[in-house]
């Protein structure tokens, strides 16, 4: 029996680590989930290990393509971005693959702005709302005056799909959906790399920028196939829906995140935007997307354990639920902000929050529920208004990723969007798939 000719996919998240085979038609024919522990910086701080990320890569594409009844014709990667991996001239890491959420030292930072900004005149030019590490272009800026022994070391730094690429092509490159996720690194306006990136010598360290659909013919295990080069997962998400759309549409593409994305806004970001963590990424071909970031994800996390804990009631309870407009009636109807959030800031948007949580006036958990997750989607709406306004008017929302399972969220989003078709999408593979159109396929 002849084997199937599939495309494999890597699609690297913080916490999961997923592999897939995909037929001709984009079926999934083979998946693996992993979940790699993070190791400490020589700071003391988490961070990914990239030593055990690079074996555990090699080790899987390995194990594939020993299997008898698939042959893998094209291979692609999807990771998070913000992350570079700082490879010597015999292409082996230098320093560790640093965590976007590290601290980023307050000195060093007010040296940078100092010779470069102010920092909101930098941001409005880079497309990039201040945000530390997260800039992960200003990482190579602190490795050159924090850490000059390891920045000497650096012959090339690759962004993590890019990394990804390399261990099996060879080939070090760069491409736009990674330089444009609020790297700092981009000035969107002379769509060109920022006059601090070259007045540093960082721009000897990058390499040649090519097209997100670039792809190399490897023999890899007596196998040839095509190897993209990786692409940045919340521009990757998006591809699946402009293959399959001719009129406008938006994305709310969630997680840890949630990513809202309109592919038919390019107009410049104001600094009222900015502030409200509203930027530009690139595109596949390096035109700007105006997009605008909610840490729901986590919010949600930290609060449903409270909430278990508070009622005394087992893990995974939530996802039962269905939607009561009664429940929501009720929510809606209170006068007052019953959450206090841990990392969302109601008053960027100019909505009011509790001063701290009001456990007593909650009769039961799905009454808690419900007047959380109100108040989180009035932080989404405006999050998403900052997107849709003002732009190719859209009357279609795609909703992917982890929340368009939770009907409560999806059904309050649809009361609070007048005018607004919103779908949830069978897209649950949508990074991996958006990686797999890189490379030549087709959705059917």
């Amino acid at each position: 029996m002849e084997p199937i000719k599939v495309t494999a996919i890597f699609d690297i998240g913080r916490t999961n680590k997923k592999f897939f085979l995909f037929d001709q038609n984009f079926k999934e024919v083979y998946k693996i989930y992993h979940r790699l522990d993070f190791i400490e910086d020589e700071d003391g701080e988490t961070c990914e290990s990239i030593s055990a990320l690079t074996k555990w890569v090699k080790q899987i594409l390995k194990d594939a393509l020993a299997l008898p009844e698939f042959l893998i014709t094209k291979l692609n990667f999807t990771t998070y971005g913000a992350s570079f991996v700082h490879i010597d001239k015999l292409g082996n890491p230098v320093a560790p693959l640093y965590n976007y959420l590290k601290k980023y030292p307050e000195d060093i930072l007010e040296q940078f702005y100092a010779q470069y900004g102010p920092p909101e005149k930098f941001s409005r030019e880079t497309s990039s709302p201040a945000l530390g590490m997260l800039n992960s272009g200003l990482q190579l800026y602190w490795l050159k005056y924090a850490k000059p022994e390891t920045f000497r070391k650096i012959h090339r730094s690759l962004h993590l799909p890019q990394y990804i690429s390399f261990l099996f092509t060879g080939k070090t490159v760069s491409e736009y959906t990674s330089i444009g996720c609020h790297t700092g690194l981009w000035d969107f306006s002379k769509k060109d790399y920022h006059h601090w990136v070259k007045a540093e010598g960082i721009d000897k360290l990058l390499p040649e920028v090519v097209d997100t659909t670039t792809s190399f013919t490897k023999t890899l295990d007596r196998h040839s196939m095509r190897v993209g080069v990786g692409v940045h997962d919340s521009s990757s998400a998006l591809l699946p829906y402009l293959t399959s759309n001719t009129e406008p549409f938006a994305l709310l593409s969630t997680g840890t995140w949630a990513i809202s994305i309109n592919p038919f806004n390019d107009a410049p970001l104001t600094l009222v935007e900015l502030r409200k963590d509203c930027l530009h990424f690139l595109s596949k071909e390096g035109r700007p997307i105006k997009i605008s970031r909610l840490f729901i994800g986590e919010e949600h996390k930290v609060q449903i354990e409270k909430l278990y804990a508070h009622f005394n009631l087992e893990k995974g309870y939530y996802k039962a639920l269905s939607f009561e407009k009664g429940r929501y009636e009720k929510a809606k109807a209170q006068t007052q902000k019953h959450f206090k959030f841990e990392y969302l800031k109601p008053e960027v948007y100019s909505i009011p929050q509790a001063n701290a949580t009001d456990w007593n006036g909650f009769t039961d958990f799905e009454d808690a529920y419900y007047s959380f997750i109100h108040e989180l989607t009035e932080l989404q709406v405006a999050s998403l208004s900052l997107v849709l306004n003002g732009s190719t008017l859209v009357n279609k929302l795609y909703i992917d990723g982890g929340f368009n399972a939770n009907p409560i969220f999806v059904e309050m989003l649809r009361d609070k969007l007048h005018g607004i078709n919103i779908e949830t999408t069978d897209f649950a593979l949508g990074t991996a798939l958006g990686a797999g159109v890189l490379v030549g396929n087709k959705l059917i």
